[in-house]
Formats: C-alpha cells, sequence, structure tokens
C-alpha cells in the first residue's frame, strides 16, 4: 500500500472517530444540561413535592409544579398505545414472516414501514379531525381532545417498530426447528406458537419496549389529541379515557412556548421534566438490553 492510500485511509479513520466522539460529546452535554438545570429547579422546589403534587400550574398563581398528573397523562397514553400496537405488531410480524409470500412481503413490509415516516404532527391532526368525531357516534359525552384518541393514533404509529424487529427476529429463527417440528407432526400455527416465537422472544420483547420508549416520549401527536389539561386521572376509570389530559412531553410544549422567564422556576421545571422523561426512557431502554442480552439465542 502507498503513502497516499494510507493517508487516505487513516483521514477516514480519524473522520470516523470523531463522529464516534461528537456523538458520546451531545450525548453527554444533554445529560450534564438536565441535571445542572433541574439541580437549581428542586434547590427551589422539593423534589419530594415534584414526585407526589398533584396539581400541575406552573404558570398560574397559586404555582404548583406537581409532576404526577403529567406522569399519569403519559402512562395512560402509553398502555393505550400498547394495547394497539403491541398486538397488531405481532401479527404483522407472524403473517409477514410465516405466512406472506416474498412477493406480498415486499410490497406490505415497506407499506408498513411508510407509517414510520409520516410527521407525527399529521397523526395528531388525523386524531382531532377524523379519530375523535368518529369515536363521539359512539361515546356521545367525549371531549373533542381525549386520551382514547391519542392513545389510537399513537398506537398505529409505533405498530411499525414492533412489527419489523419482531419480524426480523422470527425470520432468523432457523428453518430447521421449523422442520423438526412439522416432523412430529405439529401443524403450522402450533409450530409457530410453540417453537418460533418461544425462540424469537428476545427480539420480540425488545420490540414491545421500545415501541413503548417511542410512546412515552411522543410529542406532537398527543399535544394536538389528547389536549393540555393537567389532572390526576385514573387509568382503570373509563370515562377518564373521554376527557383532556397533559402529557410530560406536552407540559414541555406548553411551557417553552410560553413567556415565562428563563430564569424562572417555571422555565427550569422544563428540565426538570425532562430528566424525569429520559430517566423513564433511559430504563425502558435499558430492560430491552437486559430482556435481549437474557433470552438471546444465537444459531449457527
Amino acid at each position: 500500500m502507498d503513502r497516499l492510500s494510507k493517508m487516505k485511509e487513516r483521514i477516514i479513520v480519524l473522520f470516523l472517530a470523531l463522529c464516534a466522539v461528537m456523538t458520546l460529546f451531545v450525548t453527554v452535554s444533554i445529560i450534564a444540561i438536565l441535571l445542572g438545570e433541574s439541580l437549581l429547579f428542586f434547590s427551589k422546589v422539593s423534589p419530594v413535592e415534584f414526585f407526589t403534587g398533584t396539581r400541575w400550574t406552573p404558570t398560574i398563581k397559586p404555582y404548583s409544579f406537581g409532576v404526577l398528573p403529567l406522569v399519569i397523562g403519559t402512562l395512560m397514553i402509553t398502555i393505550g398505545a400498547g394495547l394497539i400496537a403491541i398486538p397488531a405488531g405481532i401479527l404483522s410480524a407472524i403473517y409477514l414472516s410465516e405466512y406472506a409470500s416474498e412477493r406480498t412481503r415486499n410490497v406490505l413490509k415497506p407499506m408498513l414501514e411508510i407509517l414510520a415516516g409520516i410527521p407525527t404532527v399529521v397523526y395528531g391532526f388525523f386524531a382531532f379531525a377524523y379519530i375523535t368525531p368518529y369515536l363521539k357516534k359512539i361515546f356521545p359525552d367525549m371531549q373533542a381532545y381525549n386520551a382514547l384518541s391519542a392513545s389510537i393514533v399513537v398506537g398505529i404509529m409505533i405498530i411499525p417498530i414492533v412489527a419489523s424487529i419482531s419480524e426480523d427476529a422470527i425470520r432468523a429463527v432457523p428453518r430447521s426447528l421449523r422442520e423438526a417440528g412439522y416432523a412430529l407432526g405439529a401443524r403450522k400455527p402450533r409450530v409457530i406458537l410453540t417453537i418460533v416465537i418461544p425462540s424469537a422472544l428476545s427480539g420480540i420483547v425488545a420490540s414491545f419496549i421500545l415501541g413503548i420508549s417511542r410512546a412515552v416520549g411522543e410529542t406532537m401527536a398527543v399535544t394536538i389529541a389528547a389536549g393540555r389539561t393537567p389532572r390526576l386521572a385514573n387509568i382503570l376509570n373509563p370515562d377518564d379515557w373521554m376527557k383532556s389530559i397533559e402529557t410530560m412531553t406536552a407540559a414541555m410544549v406548553e411551557i417553552g412556548m410560553s413567556d415565562v422567564s428563563g430564569q424562572s422556576v417555571a422555565y427550569k421545571s422544563l428540565f426538570a421534566i425532562g430528566l424525569t422523561l429520559f430517566a423513564m426512557t433511559f430504563a425502558l431502554n435499558t430492560v430491552s438490553y437486559i430482556v435481549k442480552m437474557r433470552f438471546r439465542e444465537v444459531y449457527r
């Protein structure tokens, strides 16, 4: 290898290393800013009040900074979206990997993944303009902004994540395992349920958790569809799903767009919410990684 080629290779390696360092730097910077600004917030507001308070009025007197209503609102959207996306995603993955022909799969999978490319604001408008009016025919007392419509549209949004990752995990299961099941006289549905799904369990569970973490961090769709009413809802009460709520991300948007001072407690609360949201998504991704490593099957 001549000298010029070695120099080009070194430049490429240095560029790639620089990209990796920049990624690490950005991540550490975001975490440091969240921690620093959150500490300033908690120096003025008790962490106990923040995490256990039931009222969220950061810009309206009397000021209150209880994040619990926002956490409950976020959990409502996440649970509702998961109940829609997980069954639909896994069933789609099973059909694409086990039943669909290669031609059908090459058509359906790209169409399914198009859902992931639609802007979230479009999903929010779709929920407000179409899903809610349709649901109001069934539930006349439903409010214009409500948790149910937001959950449905976020569930549709994360179906591609669950379906795509699950389908890749299922297709990674060797065909020899399927043929062994057929040789024992098992029918295809039984082979899928007792051999294929358990063998691909790590990837499937990881897709569930990644989809749920996506729902936790969704912003524009829930801001438009769910409204901005921070209240301590009851997840088990069907009536509360018909009413407006506010999620953590929607509260961040509301504070960021308001005219509060950059040094005010209300503005600092934005970083405290962000840190809480980061901790939740980080925990979900960590669980996903642990599950993937714990139940991963290596085939040769």
